[in-house]
């Protein structure tokens, strides 16, 4: 399989090109806007527009942060996205782990 941006030979199975990064085949961004739950550094809103628009989520986060200095509402627009987004579902494994077996007592053999 070759990637379509940069024409290299890549795995057939591969999600990612291993030389420009970029998405490969049909792996989707996900549809709803959500804040993300694991990729995030306040309130996850800046993850869950990167998720959303399958982009890096640190160039959100330095867009985010020139428009919070510059443009003046970038502060505003976080908190009011903070409380308007939904945050993305717990995940919740399908089966429970398997737990340990208790270690057995050792007896105490006193000098």
């Amino acid at each position: 399989m070759y990637c379509n941006y940069c024409g290299k030979i890549i795995q057939d199975d591969a999600n990612l090109c291993a030389y420009c990064g970029t998405r490969i085949g049909a792996v989707a961004a996900r549809r709803k806007l959500m804040r993300s739950r694991i990729d995030r550094k306040i309130a996850g809103v800046c993850a869950g527009f990167a998720e959303y628009f399958d982009l890096d989520v640190t160039l959100v986060r330095v867009v985010w942060l020139l428009v919070a200095l510059f443009g003046g509402g970038g502060i505003l627009a976080y908190v009011i996205a903070w409380i308007v987004m939904p945050e993305e579902p717990e995940y919740v494994p399908s089966m429970p782990p398997v737990a340990a077996p208790a270690p057995t007592p050792q007896h105490y053999q006193g000098s």
